[in-house]
């Protein structure tokens, strides 16, 4: 736009030295106009396409999932077949994935109805569980919603699927006591209440103390709107996604992985990797960026052409777009590299020259895209003609 009103300038200069126009040293000097960074961008299809189609899908599945998971544990009951037990911890990882992909965007219902504590506290208190197994029987959900949230959710369900996963990461059912399987049936239940409260917060009513709350899709999609309190702007609403991404890239290399990895492999910690007993920790940080992929892209399953957060930053950047692009798929695919060739989980590479080399490498990506998303990125928010 610049370019062509400078140019419509000078023809209009030359036409005015052609008439005879004044030639006066007392004429004043144009002052060349800075040029405007700001950029166009209209938003209402992405937000809505990345609430619909990636946070609530997400929500969907993780809820389905733990429906799923459920059933598995429920066929444990009397079952001496190996095969059912295999089932459980298949299902376990299967609702796993949608849960650590869903922490891209860990705002909303997940936070204010303390769904995230409930379904995935951290490390845990594996002396409390022992003694609800000593002390208890005929454990039942709404019993165990009472209880701290350190002896319920993933990892409990996890330890007593898998076992303690310090030499394998698998379990005879012949080890599965009667009580174990009375507790991880009553623990998938209370699971697949607080996934079903989630995805329900999200698509029927966000706050069970106020019947005539609106679903919180409704609020993301409809920022401005009178009393949508909660997101006053599409501006707003943008922040909160792009934040949501950089929090999980943050949390993956400054948390998840460089708390066990300690400063050096004297100070390493296996008390500390998160999801040790199932061996599924690489999975899981491999999914929370890709989670970051699936909010950037507007993908959850693979659908093409959707609008993401990459179509914003394009708007403003074209070379950043595809940057930001290639960074997150450059985490991926180191963070997958930490398994090295003799696939180590990692619980075992932290306590590894070799694993560790590796894992300082996907720690570099990850703090190139922060980097990249908080310092280009973010700025573009000041930029937007919102």
């Amino acid at each position: 736009m610049t370019l062509r009103k400078t140019a419509i300038a000078i023809a209009l200069m030359s036409t005015l030295a052609a008439c005879g126009g004044s030639g006066s040293d007392d004429s004043t000097p144009t002052t060349p106009t800075t040029p405007d960074n700001r950029f166009s961008y209209a938003a209402t299809e992405m937000i809505i396409n990345l609430t619909d189609d990636v946070i609530v899908a997400g929500y969907a599945d993780l809820a389905a999932k733990a429906e799923a998971l459920l059933l598995a544990t429920q066929k444990l009951t009397n079952s001496t077949a190996q095969a059912d037990l295999d089932a459980a911890q298949a299902a376990w990882k299967a609702a796993r994935l949608p849960w650590e992909q869903g922490e891209s965007h860990i705002f909303g219902p997940v936070d204010s109805l303390s769904i995230d504590p409930h379904l995935d506290s951290w490390p845990l208190n594996t002396t409390d569980l022992q003694t609800q197994l000593n002390t208890n029987s005929g454990f039942d959900a709404e019993t165990i919603k009472g209880w701290n949230d350190d002896v319920q959710g993933f990892h409990t369900i996890e330890f007593l699927l898998f076992g303690d996963g310090v030499n394998g990461n698998t379990k005879p059912i012949s080890q599965l006591t009667a009580k174990e399987r009375e507790y991880l049936i009553a623990l998938a239940e209370v699971f697949r209440d607080y996934t079903k409260q989630l995805d329900d917060a999200w698509q029927i009513n966000h706050n069970p103390q106020d019947a005539a709350a609106k679903p919180y899709a409704e609020l993301l999609k409809n920022p401005g709107v009178a009393g949508n309190t909660i997101y006053s702007s599409q501006l707003a609403v943008v922040e909160e996604l792009i934040n949501g991404m950089i929090a999980i890239v943050d949390e993956v290399g400054n948390g998840k992985i460089a708390d066990p990895f300690g400063d050096s492999l004297a100070t390493a910690d296996t008390s500390k990797v998160e999801s040790q007993y199932s061996w599924n920790s690489l999975d899981d940080f491999a999914n929370n960026i890709i989670g970051v992929r699936n909010v950037y892209q507007g993908e959850f399953t693979g659908n093409s052409d959707r609008q993401g957060i990459i179509n914003f930053v394009a708007a403003a950047d074209a070379n950043l777009a595809t940057r930001v692009s290639s960074e997150i798929d450059d985490a991926i695919i180191k963070i997958r590299a930490i398994a090295g060739s003799n696939q180590q989980p990692f619980r075992q590479a932290i306590k590894d020259d070799a694993g560790r080399a590796r894992i300082q490498v996907a720690v570099d990506a990850l703090t190139k895209l922060k980097t990249t998303l908080e310092s280009d990125v973010i700025p573009l928010l000041s930029r937007w003609k919102s």
